[in-house]
């Protein structure tokens, strides 16, 4: 995500707490208008949210999408699913590995490129609990680690 144009909507944090992330991808999102002025306000959930074919499309499964402030009865239903819009060569590459190799597809961000919605999807395997607190016992490590050596390097400082 390399250009100036990029505006990130939110971001899936639990994401790779949750999985490990072996690829990413990136997906067009088709929505309808008042989703996308929604989008505009910030307001988006992906906790639970997961990408799954069905009948060889791709949608995003979950995502809340609150229904515009501003809008009329003509509102958006917040919880349907929402069509990922990928190269037909891409989506068969997914799916195949999805359906093989046990592979889950979560989003890990959602942005706007330019005018148009994009998610950024993770092809994820999920962690087990144990792993979970293996990967928290090794931040601390490295946090404790962090702050040894900046309290040696303020009592070196303070020397002089």
């Amino acid at each position: 995500m390399g250009d100036d144009n990029i505006k990130i909507i939110t971001r899936n944090r639990k994401a790779r707490h949750n999985y490990y992330v072996d690829e990413e991808y990136e997906a067009g999102l088709k929505l309808v208008g008042s989703e996308v002025k929604s989008l505009r306000e910030g307001k988006v959930q992906l906790k639970d949210a997961y990408a799954r074919f069905e009948n060889h499309e791709l949608y995003l499964v979950n995502a809340h999408i609150p229904p515009y402030s501003h809008g009329t009865h003509e509102n958006h239903e917040p919880e349907r699913d929402r069509k990922l819009l990928m190269h037909r060569r891409e989506l068969n590459r997914l799916e195949n590995k999805v359906e093989t190799a046990g592979y889950t597809l979560i989003p890990l961000a959602l942005y706007f490129k330019g005018s148009h919605v994009k998610v950024e999807l993770g092809l994820a395997k999920g962690k087990k609990l144990f792993d979970k607190r293996h990967e928290l016992k090794k931040k601390q490590h490295k946090r404790e680690m962090a702050r040894e050596h900046a309290r040696q390097h303020d009592r070196r400082s303070s020397d002089y």
